[in-house]
């Protein structure tokens, strides 16, 4: 069973909404990769739209199990809407 480095951990925990150059808001809904990841990406295009939805691949460093398999990780970000913004 693959460790993970709890300060990566931590500070990915710490990553939950950015605002692009557009000034658009995004919140993270997750983070991971492989079989994992492209289920959450079907589930979260068919609920927001594939418009309201973003892909980052992120630096896998700190998560042993992303490393050791040489597998990349990503977030899926969704566009924060007006009636989210008093969340």
């Amino acid at each position: 069973m693959c460790e993970e480095n709890s300060g990566r951990i931590a500070e990915e925990e710490e990553v939950r909404e950015k605002t692009d150059e557009k000034g658009i808001r995004w919140k993270k809904l997750y983070v991971g990769g492989a079989a994992h990841f492209r289920n959450w990406l079907s589930q979260v295009e068919e609920i927001y739209g594939r418009e309201n939805v973003e892909i980052e691949e992120i630096d896998s460093s700190g998560f042993e199990c992303f490393e050791e398999g040489h597998e990349k990780m990503h977030r899926i970000w969704v566009r924060v809407t007006g009636d989210e913004s008093q969340e």
